[in-house]
This record gives C-alpha cells, structure tokens and sequence, in this order.
C-alpha cells in the first residue's frame, strides 16, 4: 500500500508544536483593517490553539498521531 498522502491545503494552515498542540493564524486579518482598532489588528497577528473539538481532525488530515 502506498503512503497516505497529507492535505496540502490544511498542512499550510496548521503546524503542530513540540508538545503536541495544534496551532493556527487568526481569521479577518487580510483587508479591511481601517475599521478594526490596533489592539484587535496586534490581536490578529498571534497565533492560537485549535479548539480540542477540531483538534482531532485536523491531526487526521495531517497525517499526525494515527500510529499512537
């Protein structure tokens, strides 16, 4: 059998840390940035964890922790 091949388009949008953790960019921060206030854009840089409900998922199409 060949190798499962990982989603291109998630594994650009996620990365998973040392620890485990998935992490992902914030949403609304390509346009519109005249009405949005310097703390929400400074906000918007930072990088979060994936909720644990979606968590999961994303390790899936990942390709990362099915063998544990």
């Amino acid at each position: 059998m060949p190798k499962m091949k990982k989603h291109r388009g998630a594994a650009k949008r996620f990365r998973v840390t040392g620890t485990g953790k998935v992490i992902r960019k914030k949403a609304y921060n390509s346009h519109l940035f005249t009405g949005k206030s310097a703390k929400r854009k400074r906000s918007l840089e930072k990088e979060v964890e994936v909720s644990p409900a979606d968590s999961s998922n994303v390790r899936k199409i990942l390709g990362i922790g099915i063998h544990r």
